[in-house]
């Protein structure tokens, strides 16, 4: 792990920080990108509950793709590389964990591909978002035209893609694109802070919660409400359901088995 641009470390039970440094601004070239895998592999191997995706380097959270790599491809490695980074931010995405961003600097491109991956984003007062791919003349590769207007809506993502501006933190938090402002800073204390209490819970429970909101973006109403009682259902067979009301009448923490 030593020559690796990403690291990660046990940071409290149930929690797991990957820390991406790769200087000079963390940009998704294959090392980061391969670290980012391995991260997960270790993630899933540890049975992590919330893992919180924070940078080492100052000013910067991903500044996006390795532009100097790309420069320097022909097209089939340029496909190869855009799949490559697609599969590890799709891997992110369906983690069966909650994953949060702590966002310092700037969340550029491919970077804030990454961090909208994300389940959730907690961004210090000084950072600063945006997909400039048009400006290369391209468009965000890695579920930015899908995510984005998923978190902002239609015309706030298309103001923010066609423009290639860097949306303020403030802005950020308003907008719904990250779910907590912090000062900056703070972004990484802040992330371990919720993580902490999120692996209190159980880890099927979680799951459960992101399933269930996510199912609300793409089914009808109707169709949701059963998915609902579904997720419900299955936790109470599992016995997560049991022991967690039984803590609560006994006045104690809960033991998830899972």
């Amino acid at each position: 792990m030593s020559d690796s641009p990403v690291t990660w470390d046990d940071a409290a039970d149930g929690v797991l920080r990957v820390t991406l440094a790769r200087p000079p601004a963390n940009a998704l070239g294959p090392p980061l990108i391969e670290g980012l895998d391995a991260a997960l592999d270790a993630a899933a191997a540890r049975g992590t509950r919330v893992l919180v995706l924070t940078s080492a380097i100052p000013g910067f959270f991903v500044a996006g793709a390795d532009i100097k790599h790309l420069g320097a491809v022909d097209a089939a490695s340029f496909t190869a590389y855009g799949d490559r980074l697609r599969a590890v931010v799709e891997r992110l995405a369906a983690a069966d964990l909650v994953s949060i961003a702590a966002i310092e600097g700037v969340a550029l491109g491919g970077g804030l591909e990454l961090a909208m991956a994300a389940t959730m984003r907690v961004a210090g007062a000084d950072a600063r978002c945006g997909l400039p791919e048009a400006r290369l003349g391209l468009i965000p590769g890695a579920g930015g035209t899908q995510r984005l207007p998923r978190l902002v809506g239609r015309g706030r993502a298309i103001d923010i893609m066609a423009t290639a501006r860097q949306v303020p933190a403030a802005e950020a938090a308003a907008i719904g694109l990250v779910d907590r402002l912090v000062e900056a800073g703070a972004a990484c204390d802040a992330a371990l802070e919720l993580a902490g209490t999120l692996a209190a819970s159980s880890r099927p429970a979680l799951a459960a919660v992101v399933r269930t909101v996510d199912a609300a973006s793409d089914r009808p109403l109707a169709e949701g409400l059963r998915y609902e009682v579904a997720q419900i259902q299955e936790l109470f067979e599992h016995g997560e359901a049991t022991e967690g009301i039984t803590a609560f009448l006994e006045k104690r923490p809960p033991e998830f088995a899972r």
